[in-house]
């Protein structure tokens, strides 16, 4: 069952298809036949039995803008019996149950993506994605009913890419081992989930990894030895581990990672210069108080560096000279309080900034908005608790093309930044403080 299109979200913007309500036509914007249809079969759900006649693609924009709207319920949800729905997305939705994963299993091959997180699902109602086989991406974050024997359900779903079971807290080391099946996986995200050295040796069986978040656990520098195989890993995430320096080693053959989050981790400047030789490298998180301008240093060959995060870093005027050696960043955050106008000489120059942080350090004064003021890429700049007053903000008009400005205990009124936006700065949508 189902049209020509049956991914017609891939056709079209998100909001032609939330537009489902003809005041779009007084927006200026003329609602289709299509948005006309969905809007007032949605308005008269309860006149409907069943949909499972429907075109596929119209039967599934009727389901999203029933979720969307929270209109979705015990007795509409029947209607969708047999529709042969290719998305469904319930994360967050009051009332998802193990009562309501008949209906989704009633999808059967034509399911590619479920996302129930915050749900009560338990374990039963994961048993019934038997028939769903085809599913590609699963999110089952903060479901707290969910254990072992749910996982050995999800071991059955081969086709499986990308898995999301953040903060299930009843997902341990010892559950983790019915994954190990899931040859397909290029996506895991285990964030918050009390697991340790033992699951990622189930992990290191993931040959097609390429994104792993193992953020906010209990993972140590030993853990990392066994991520040492995942040769197409990408993006990995350690944030709030006990990680330190010494587990790094283990990364530097990771020749194809791109990203890599070490904030609030135990790792010093010594740690960094084991990352040093992964050129690959284009996100770089490092709010981690530890490092200083020596750890900077130690990474002065990523020069493919898109990315760089120092907010809690302890850089320094000094350390900031390593900043020339990346000249692609698109963002960079340094908010440590050591950096004065002096420091801001050596970022002047990085003319692909769309975002820049300074905020927290105190001694910058109108003289670091001069400075900045050829950036005229620059989308989002915070300056905030520094110097900054209301005759630095002229040096603000060439930057046509920023969007949120944030000024919070700076020396500035909103009258003046008023008047900057009306006379200079037409695309500023958001200013803190107003």
């Amino acid at each position: 069952m189902g049209g020509v299109c049956s991914r017609k979200r891939d056709l079209l913007d998100e909001d032609d298809l939330r537009s489902t309500d003809v005041t779009a036509g007084r927006q200026g914007k003329c609602p289709s036949l299509m948005e006309l249809c969905v809007a007032k079969v949605s308005e008269d759900i309860k006149r409907y039995t069943s949909f499972s006649m429907l075109p596929r693609d119209l039967s599934q924009q009727i389901f999203n803008e029933l979720v969307e709207s929270h209109c979705l319920t015990d007795g509409s949800l029947e209607a969708f019996w047999d529709c042969a729905l290719q998305d469904i997305h319930l994360g967050e939705y009051p009332g998802v149950k193990d009562g309501w994963m008949g209906i989704v299993s009633s999808q059967g091959q034509s399911l590619l993506s479920l996302d129930i997180s915050c749900s009560d699902v338990t374990d039963s109602g994961l048993f019934l994605l038997k028939n769903c086989s085809n599913i590609q991406s699963l999110k089952c974050n903060y479901c707290d009913e969910i254990s072992d024997y749910g996982l050995e359900h999800i071991s059955d779903l081969k086709k499986l890419e990308s898995l999301n079971i953040r903060y299930c807290n009843c997902v341990t080391d010892a559950d983790m081992e019915p994954l190990s099946g899931l040859s397909k996986v290029a996506h895991l995200n285990l964030e918050g989930c009390p697991v340790t050295s033992s699951c990622l040796d189930v992990i290191s069986g993931l040959q097609k990894l390429k994104v792993l978040n193992l953020g906010f656990n209990n993972i140590t520098d030993a853990c990392l030895v066994y991520l040492k195989g995942l040769l197409q890993l990408k993006c990995l995430e350690l944030s709030d581990t006990e990680i330190g320096s010494n587990g790094l080693s283990h990364l530097s053959g990771l020749h194809n990672l791109e990203s890599i989050n070490l904030s609030f981790t135990a790792v010093t400047d010594g740690g960094l210069r084991r990352l040093s030789g992964l050129t690959s490298i284009k996100s770089l998180n490092l709010d981690v108080r530890q490092i200083t301008d020596v750890g900077l240093t130690a990474i002065t060959s990523l020069t493919g560096l898109t990315h760089l995060d120092l907010f809690g870093a302890r850089i320094t005027d000094l350390g900031t000279n390593c900043f020339r050696h990346f000249k692609n960043l698109l963002s960079l955050e340094v908010c440590g309080g050591s950096i004065t106008d002096a420091g801001v000489k050596n970022i002047k120059d990085l003319k692909s900034l769309t975002l820049l942080n300074l905020s927290q350090n105190c001694n910058l004064t109108d003289k670091t908005l001069e400075l900045i003021s050829g950036l005229t890429a620059l989308v989002s700049l915070n300056v905030s608790n520094s110097r900054i007053t209301n005759a630095g903000l002229q040096h603000l008009k060439p930057l046509k093309n920023l969007r949120s400005l944030t000024l919070e205990s700076c020396k500035v009124t909103a009258t003046e930044i008023k008047k900057l936006r009306l006379a200079a700065l037409p695309n500023l949508l958001s200013v803190r403080p107003e």
